[in-house]
């Protein structure tokens, strides 16, 4: 193994072939776990990253279900929230007494599912601000030049693999931060999110655009204070820096940022992480008896969406 860690890579989708791709470039051994479907068309065409910190283009190691062995240290889970109850059960085969798996997903619920699941001792945390889109030639792209990248231990059990992993990443292009408090970090990222994709799904249009309107503002800060609300009861309240760092994109007039599931919901995807990024948020709200009328409209109009898709 070239930098001392066997990793696992979760399908090789937008965000896992991304951040594969740049341990691949950082000089890690990474093996990619793929439906069996599509494992030939990987294998054949390899993996194709269109990004301004760099492209990557080039044969990858890929492999099905049925070839896995207990023999990776880390496996990078970077799937949708909605696809976690799979997700876990496809990498279970993969890992070892000391296995590791550090997530790449949005939300708080997912740690709590994975915990239960396989233990705090073996569930890192990991935070990204990124772009990235997998394109139906297969290329991902990636969008803009953010990329930033926050990692943690959540147990001593695993602070070397993180170390370890760490020292890998940081050698690719991109931002790469190491954090001993990740699961504030993921309350942060988490807040920002819910309350910034229930307003652009709500509205249908970017940050800048909502702003212009004559409410607009008024509703991203109301979104922006029931989350805050909530992680404040939960014992994770943010700081002054991190209110204004996500004030400075939620109440930009010039921003053109937008949700991820806006995205999708633009692309007609059949399910979206409702739950994870909205969902969760209103359900921890309830059980503090915190009034939420903004993300409660958010809930209803997502979940309104996905049942017009299971038609």
């Amino acid at each position: 193994m070239k930098n001392g860690l066997n990793i696992l890579v979760l399908g090789a989708g937008a965000m896992g072939g991304y951040y594969g791709s740049r341990l691949i470039q950082a000089g890690a051994d990474v093996t990619f776990l793929v439906r069996p479907g599509k494992l030939s068309t990987f294998r054949d065409a390899g993996l194709r990253v269109s990004s301004s910190l760099g492209d990557f283009s080039g044969p990858v190691n890929a492999i099905g279900s049925d070839g896995l062995r207990p023999e990776y240290d880390l496996v990078l889970l970077a799937c949708k929230a909605y696809d976690l109850k799979k997700a876990s059960e496809a990498i279970r085969p993969a890992m070892h007494s000391g296995s590791v798996i550090l997530p790449l997903l949005n939300g708080i619920w997912p740690y709590d599912q994975l915990d239960s699941l396989f233990g705090k001792d073996r569930v890192a945390g990991g935070a990204s601000y990124i772009a990235v889109t997998s394109l139906p030639d297969l290329t991902i792209e990636h969008s803009a030049t953010n990329d930033r990248l926050v990692i943690g231990a959540r147990s001593n059990c695993h602070v070397d693999v993180i170390n370890r992993f760490y020292e890998i990443i940081r050698g690719a292009p991109g931002v790469r931060v190491l954090t001993d408090d990740i699961d504030q970090q993921l309350w942060q990222k988490w807040v920002m999110l819910s309350a910034g994709a229930s307003a652009t799904c709500l509205m249908r249009a970017n940050i800048g655009e909502i702003l212009a309107t004559s409410f607009g503002a008024a509703v991203v800060r109301q979104l922006f204070d029931e989350c805050l609300d909530v992680a404040a009861e939960s014992r994770h309240q943010l700081d002054g820096g991190a209110i204004a760092a996500i004030e400075g994109l939620l109440l930009d007039r010039n921003s053109t940022w937008t949700s991820s599931m806006l995205r999708d919901i633009r692309s007609g995807a059949t399910k979206i992480e409702t739950h994870a990024i909205v969902g969760d948020m209103v359900k921890r709200a309830e059980s503090f008896s915190i009034e939420v009328p903004g993300l409660k409209m958010a809930l209803a109009h997502l979940e309104a969406y996905e049942a017009q898709q299971r038609l």
